[in-house]
This record gives structure tokens, C-alpha cells and sequence, in this order.
């Protein structure tokens, strides 16, 4: 029987990044993706297409997308919220992009100024584009599980949203629990039913640690079926959206879990530790990541 593959998609760079105050120049940020690359990541959010002045830790995208090598075997994913960001993207060389659509009215305005009636219309005009230019285009529900203004989000508001918007066969979906209040019992009941509808498409999932459930979810996720999980190197980033919306799952401890389950992600542990090393030091603080500073388990010295 072969084993099961999960598609760890690393968002250092993007989600990572935009809510830290070390700015990182465009050399460092090329350095970090370089350096996931190395490691074995295949498929990252590199950029983020956004207006320089709500996210300006991302305003040098193009730069950085003209700096990667490209690569037949990597994917950089761009970010993006609107039809100019798809044609941006687009310009720089992205070949897939991803769109996140809010599933409350009043987190949508604050986080990219659209309600969810008029994400809707922005996705479908970007993933028109997007299939003319042929340009894989993912959609995401953001805040799928809760709003950190309106509170609880229901399933079926989310599975509403997937059907107005994704149509009969998306490319890939996603649901983020962005604030990081979801459990486990909720995360494969949602999980199971956008499998179950949408069996054609990717299931890819992004979960938040902030109330230290981040990868109890992703273990949810893919007994659920989930084929794709997001995950941050060290642990870092957030929503500058929302509050308290603290630190992604750690790409290390996350790959650690997976690895122990028997679950491949053509990922290099080691070589991940060490990167995260790596960044730790550019950042000058203790990343969250467990791993990193717990050890991996077998230590080499047992293994010899």
C-alpha cells in the first residue's frame, strides 16, 4: 500500500512576514524562500499582491518574484485580493495565485474593505482571469470558523459561500481558522463535508495556533481528508487584521507530526531546523516553533 503524501505549503514568506516589525529586505525574504527550496518545501506563498500601504512589509513582491529562480518543480504562490493584484501577479510571473475570502461582513471590510457579497463577485472575476491567462487560481474562507467581531461562523454559512463562489469545480479550496478558535470535533465535520461536495478539488486547510489547537486541527484536517496544509517556518506570523490573531503552525512541528504518522511531504526536516534557525537569528527573538528548540526525535547520535 503506498503511503499517503500530504502538500505542506509553506507561508513564511507571506503570511509569515507581513505581520512581523523586522522589516526583511527583498535579498532576505529571496534568501528564506531559498533556503524552504533546499529543504524540500514545493509549493509556498511567496509574495502578496496587496496595496503597499495595508501590508508594507509586502510591497517589494514584484522584486522578489524577479529574484527567484524559476523552477519546474516550485511553485510560488501569490496572494491576491482584487483584480489589479491578479494582474500584478500575473505580470511578475505567478502561476497560481490564491484568494481569500472572508466569511463575515464586517472582518471582510476591515481586513481587505469588501462584504462577503462583494468578495464573491471579486473572486469570480479573478478566477475568470486567472483561467483565461492559465494561471491556477485557489479560494480560501478565512475566519471559516470564527470572526473576532461577529463570533462563531456556522458551517453552512461557509459551505454557502463555497457554493455562490467556487462553482461545481474549483481548482482548490481552502478554510482558514485565521483568529485560531476552531477544535478539532468542528475542523473535521467542516473538513469532511467540503471533501464530500467538492471531491474533484483540492482540500487545503490553514490553521492559526493562538489558542494552542493549531495542530490538533491540522491531525483533524487530514484524517478528514484534507490534501494540503499551510504551515509557517518557526511559527511566525498572523492577521494584522485581527486581534490577538498570534503565530501560523510551526512548518517543523507540523512535518514532525506528519513524518511520525508515516504521512511523506518530501520535506527534509533537518534542513527545515536548520533554516528556522536561520531565521530565528534574523529576527533577533525566540521563534514559537517547538521543535526547533525541543530537537528532533531520534537524535542523530542514536541513530549513528
Amino acid at each position: 500500500m503506498a503511503s499517503r503524501y500530504v502538500d505542506l505549503v509553506e507561508v513564511a514568506p507571506r503570511d509569515g512576514l507581513q505581520n512581523e516589525p523586522v522589516e526583511f529586505s527583498t535579498e532576505s525574504k529571496v534568501e528564506l524562500i531559498n533556503r524552504l527550496v533546499a529543504a524540500g518545501v514545493r509549493r509556498m506563498e511567496a509574495v502578496s499582491f496587496v496595496h503597499p500601504k495595508r501590508v508594507p512589509q509586502m510591497a517589494d513582491a514584484e522584486a522578489v518574484m524577479a529574484a527567484l529562480p524559476e523552477r519546474d518543480d516550485v511553485t510560488y504562490i501569490g496572494l491576491v485580493l482584487n483584480r489589479r493584484g491578479f494582474d500584478r501577479a500575473h505580470q511578475a510571473g505567478c502561476k497560481e495565485v490564491n484568494y481569500a475570502l472572508v466569511a463575515t461582513d464586517t472582518f471582510g471590510q476591515r481586513n481587505q474593505g469588501t462584504t462577503v457579497e462583494q468578495g464573491i463577485a471579486a473572486y469570480r472575476e479573478i478566477a475568470e482571469a486567472a483561467e483565461t491567462a492559465g494561471v491556477r487560481c485557489g479560494l480560501t474562507v478565512s475566519a471559516a470558523f470564527g470572526c473576532p467581531f461577529q463570533g462563531v461562523v456556522a458551517p453552512e454559512r461557509v459551505l454557502s459561500i463555497l457554493e455562490q463562489a467556487a462553482g461545481p469545480d474549483p481548482y482548490e479550496v481552502g478554510l482558514a481558522d485565521t483568529i485560531g478558535v476552531a477544535v478539532p470535533t468542528q475542523v473535521a465535520e467542516l473538513v469532511g463535508e467540503v471533501r464530500r461536495r467538492y471531491p474533484g478539488a483540492q482540500l487545503r486547510c490553514h490553521f492559526h495556533n493562538t489558542r494552542n489547537t493549531g495542530i490538533a486541527n491540522a491531525y483533524a484536517a487530514v484524517q478528514a481528508g484534507a490534501q494540503a496544509l499551510d504551515a509557517s517556518l518557526g511559527g511566525i506570523g498572523g492577521c494584522p487584521f485581527a486581534p490577538k490573531a498570534t503565530g501560523n503552525i510551526p512548518s517543523e512541528d507540523l512535518v514532525y507530526m506528519l513524518h511520525g504518522m508515516g504521512i511523506e511531504t518530501g520535506i527534509d526536516l533537518d534542513q527545515l531546523m536548520k533554516a528556522s534557525g536561520w531565521l530565528e537569528e534574523q529576527l533577533g527573538r525566540r521563534v514559537p516553533a517547538m521543535l526547533l528548540h525541543a530537537g528532533n526525535f531520534p537524535p542523530a547520535v542514536l541513530q549513528a
